[in-house]
């Protein structure tokens, strides 16, 4: 059984998220440095079996790319070249940092933890993964 993995990409930092084995739950994994996100899913794919990805595809509320969304095309073009025996899907991430800080808030996590900006990453990443997952297999 395998593994869809999600990837909330930035500039800086990317969130990502993973599913569990049956693909039932969709969980933050980790943030990292954007500019180490490729090694750190080349290690996990060596660890864990990945059957697909899902990147973030940053869009403003009209529906319009948002600036980001050249360099988040281009992350989703190196990660396929990558991993060419894996799908590389692309799944609307409008809102999702938004509803990730208010999770946040509503989680009752402290003000010092809540201000991590590497908390929110990887829960849009879970969001981008469970939005996947709605519209795909559940």
């Amino acid at each position: 059984m395998s593994r869809i993995v999600a990837i909330d990409f930035g500039l800086k930092r990317t969130g990502i998220a993973v599913t569990d084995p049956l693909k039932i739950i969709a969980s933050a994994l980790s943030t990292v440095p954007t500019a180490s996100a490729l090694d750190f899913l080349t290690r996990y794919c060596a660890e864990e079996e990945v059957e697909s990805f899902v990147v973030g595809l940053p869009l403003y509320p009209d529906g319009n790319p948002a600036q980001i969304a050249a360099a988040a095309d281009a992350f989703a073009k190196r990660l396929g070249e990558l991993f060419p025996g894996k799908p590389v899907f692309r799944q609307d991430e409008r809102y999702t940092s938004n509803e990730a800080k208010r999770i946040i808030l509503a989680s009752g996590i402290k003000k010092q933890k809540r201000r991590d900006k590497t908390l929110v990453d990887k829960i849009a990443a879970a969001l981008i993964l469970e939005q996947f997952m709605q519209a795909n297999h559940w």
